[in-house]
């Protein structure tokens, strides 16, 4: 395999049974083979996906002081901005040498939410980045029900069975900036080898290389999608619920070759995570004699606040 298979959405959304059944089928074999798939015909128009990141570039160039006054203290990093390698993978000490944002979910005023989301931080020098921000947001959030719901008909569960959890879930929108490498780094990467604490992840910008992707022989492929596709991977909060039959993919941002440390790299990942009060007990379709249960039940919220200690963002 030299590359992560590729899938159209168009073929979930047409009205062809044997074309949307087509669609599952190669979703659900990719994501239990390798737990990635590059998406095409999303939601996200070209237009949308410019101003985006035209209005992220221009976030990350403003002076130091200026992207600090928007870290705010308390929140865990869930929204604002988290300065350069305050993050760091699960069991490593090195800080990723990285810069991020982050746009929360903004519920439904009948969401009908056990918690309260903290308020996005509203940046004030630009005045169309938030806007442009959540406007990307909702387009991922769409794309990532219908995965879902395809997800769900693989499973042999019924088709809206993740709608509830996954609308107005706690899901997370993150610019990420890499800057330009300035000296040897010192045993740190852009992003260390990790798998996502999310349901599923939705990445704009892995066109820009970097991105590899762990196969279960141990080798690591390159991530290569074309520059309107998405690349969309099972997380650790799946694996769990479907008792390892779709598997989150251990994958990492490798620096670039000496001669590009020069450039920088922008990509932005959306998180999808479900409504705190979900339930990741392992689904009874997914227990065999040959697959018995894994996990022990836990919630969403409780898996998160675990993952957040793990990986740095919040002291236990």
């Amino acid at each position: 395999m030299n590359n992560i298979p590729s899938v159209d959405l168009a073929d979930f959304l047409s009205n062809d049974p044997s074309r949307k059944q087509k669609f599952v089928n190669e979703i659900g074999k990719a994501y239990e083979e390798i737990g990635f798939v590059a998406l095409k015909n999303h939601f996200l128009s070209d237009q949308l996906v410019e101003d985006l990141y035209k209005e992220i570039k221009n976030f990350f160039a403003l002076p130091t002081a200026t992207k600090e006054k928007y870290e705010i203290e308390g929140l865990g990093g869930q929204r604002g901005y988290t300065s350069f390698g305050k993050e760091h993978a699960k069991g490593k000490k090195e800080g990723d040498l990285k810069e991020f944002w982050h746009f929360g979910q903004e519920p439904d005023a009948d969401a009908n939410l056990i918690e309260e989301y903290p308020d996005n931080v509203i940046v004030e020098e630009l005045k169309d980045f938030n806007t442009t921000g959540m406007e990307a947001y909702k387009m991922l959030e769409k794309t990532g029900i219908y995965v879902l719901r395809a997800l769900a008909i693989y499973i042999g569960l019924d088709e809206h069975y993740f709608d509830h959890w996954a609308s107005n879930g706690n899901s997370i929108l993150r610019p990420i900036h890499y800057p330009p490498i300035k000296e040897e780094p010192k045993g740190a990467v852009r992003a260390g080898a990790h798998g996502d604490i999310n349901l599923i992840t939705l990445l704009m910008g892995a066109s820009t290389g970097g991105l590899q992707v762990q196969h279960r022989d141990g080798q690591w492929i390159d991530a290569l999608p074309e520059e309107d596709e998405l690349v969309i991977n099972v997380g650790d909060m799946l694996e769990r619920h479907t008792n390892n039959k779709l598997r989150s993919t251990i994958h990492r941002v490798v620096n670039p070759p000496k001669d590009q440390w020069g450039k920088p790299r922008y990509s932005i990942p959306f998180f999808m995570h479900p409504r705190s009060d979900m339930k990741l007990n392992c689904l009874e379709k997914c227990i065999t004699e040959d697959n018995p249960k894994h996990y022990e039940d836990i919630t969403a919220g409780e898996f998160l606040h675990q993952r957040l200690v793990e990986i740095g963002l919040i002291k236990k």
